[in-house]
């Protein structure tokens, strides 16, 4: 079994928990990053969950921040390898967005800079497929992107604060990985979906939760590619175990599903449960889009269906990835779960 120390920032997150507890699982040691100590108990309630308590001896945490050099210098000692998944939570879009793209971007920057003055040649980090599938011309019908594709800012009828975000911070990235120099790996994955540990989830996952509930607000009809964050946080860990990765990307995206497919599942799958799902024309959500809000992130993808490729990400973890179907039934079924818990307490 490994005993290599990993620092995961952001560990505290929907894709960090998952990857910790991977990572655990594995047999590493883990110093995982967070803003709290609060935080760091529901990483380690998360952990105990899934892995018991054996595991914890090997688990340690440091508070640290996106913003700040200070504790980075510190947090590196002794590290083997950095897996960098933090990244600013963006519900909405930002109403100071150089703060944001200073989290986003200079944080990356951070944390690739201090890894490199630590010694730390291994670092795999979280990107996206926004960094990838967006400003290639105005597209329609069926497209599939690879681990080739970057996603052209000024090519973009409406850039988002999360799409110009993550195509810089990854370009950062690999600026700097040939600079330092580093071993750099990245993962690119796309709506994610999955078992929720708490309610620290994703963007996706809380679209899930307001059809489950009623009180989100009506939504697009269009679709996306669904990952589950357990193969998001596998494809971290086989980045790691694997020589060959270093240098690559991989794109970590299943099924194409559209959001009236995903409400007939629920309806389906949870019969007594009432499913409430509001549908906006894309008219309307393009109008919408323009005049800024969440909507802004997906305007482009409006009447173009983005699918993504997988042999290589499968090729990595040796086995195909999860469908669509179980990410969804397994973030419900876990969302509806913690809420019953939480009126049972």
């Amino acid at each position: 079994m490994p005993s290599d120390l990993v620092l995961v920032t952001g560990a505290s997150g929907f894709v960090g928990k998952w990857t910790v507890i991977a990572l655990l699982r594995a047999g590493y040691s883990v110093r995982g990053s967070v803003r709290s100590e609060e935080k760091a108990e529901a990483v380690r309630r998360a952990v105990v969950s899934q892995l018991g308590e054996d595991v914890l001896y090997r688990l340690s945490f440091v508070k640290l921040n996106l913003l700040l050099d200070y504790g980075w210098a510190k947090a590196m000692l002794r590290v083997d390898a950095v897996m960098h998944i933090a990244a600013p939570v963006l519900r909405v879009e930002p109403r100071d967005r150089a703060k944001y793209m200073d989290a986003a971007v200079g944080g990356t920057e951070r944390v690739l800079r201090f890894a490199g003055m630590a010694g730390v040649r291994r670092v795999i980090m979280t990107s996206s497929v926004a960094a990838a599938a967006y400003g290639h011309g105005q597209r329609s019908g069926v497209h599939t992107y690879t681990e080739a594709d970057y996603t052209n800012l000024s090519g973009m009828r409406v850039p988002s604060a999360f799409h110009i975000a993550k195509t810089n911070a990854e370009r950062t990235a690999w600026a700097l990985a040939r600079v330092l120099p580093l071993d750099l790996t990245t993962i690119l994955p796309s709506a994610i979906l999955g078992p929720v540990l708490d309610d620290d989830y994703s963007a996706t996952v809380g679209m899930l939760a307001a059809m489950l509930i009623g009180t989100g607000p009506a939504m697009p009809s269009s679709g996306f590619s669904v990952v589950d964050v357990r193969d998001v946080a596998a494809a971290h860990v086989a980045a790691l175990q694997k020589p060959a990765a270093v240098g690559q990307r991989y794109m970590v995206a299943s099924d194409y599903v559209r959001m009236p497919e995903v409400a007939s599942l629920l309806r389906s799958a949870f019969p007594d449960h009432p499913v409430l799902a509001p549908f906006l024309p894309d008219w309307l959500v393009r109008l919408l889009a323009r005049l800024g809000g969440p909507l802004r992130t997906v305007y482009e993808d409006l009447g173009h269906e983005k699918h993504y490729a997988h042999d290589k990400i499968e090729h990595l973890l040796g086995r195909p990835l999860l469908p669509a179907r179980e990410a969804i039934l397994a973030s419900a079924s876990t969302l509806l779960a913690l809420r019953q818990a939480g009126e049972r307490g």
